[in-house]
């Protein structure tokens, strides 16, 4: 019923930046609230930003707060996620969500998942 697409990953140094975009079609009509988690190997899957369709309000991890700015176009129905300042510890596969509830950051609450995208950042 929906589908989203990851792009823009790939491999950086520290200090780079990336822009990571999810395109989503389908029954988008239906979505409050889209957002970006990753999972790095032998860890569980984390909240890393979130946005509103209505209104654009946001939310971040504090991990990545002052980092990262995650906005959207509604009218291309998609959302970047732009990576500044980028660490080692943001190598992870990230994935874009859809949700139909009101949260940001409760993962089981997201009804769609993306294929993931890697980042990479090198020291």
């Amino acid at each position: 019923q929906v589908q989203l697409v990851e792009s823009g990953g790939g491999l950086v140094q520290a200090g780079g930046s990336l822009r990571l975009s999810c395109a989503a079609s389908g029954r988008t009509f239906s979505l409050n609230v889209m957002g970006w988690f990753r999972q790095a190997p032998g860890k569980e899957r984390e909240f890393v930003a979130g946005i509103r369709w209505s209104g654009g309000r946001t939310y971040y991890a504090d991990s990545v707060k002052g980092r990262f700015t995650i906005s959207g176009d509604n009218a291309k129905n998609t959302v970047y996620l732009q990576m500044n300042s980028l660490k080692p510890e943001d190598t992870a596969v990230y994935y874009c969500a859809a949700s139909s509830q009101i949260g940001f950051n409760i993962k089981r609450e997201y009804d769609y998942w993306g294929q993931g995208t890697q980042v990479t950042v090198s020291s």
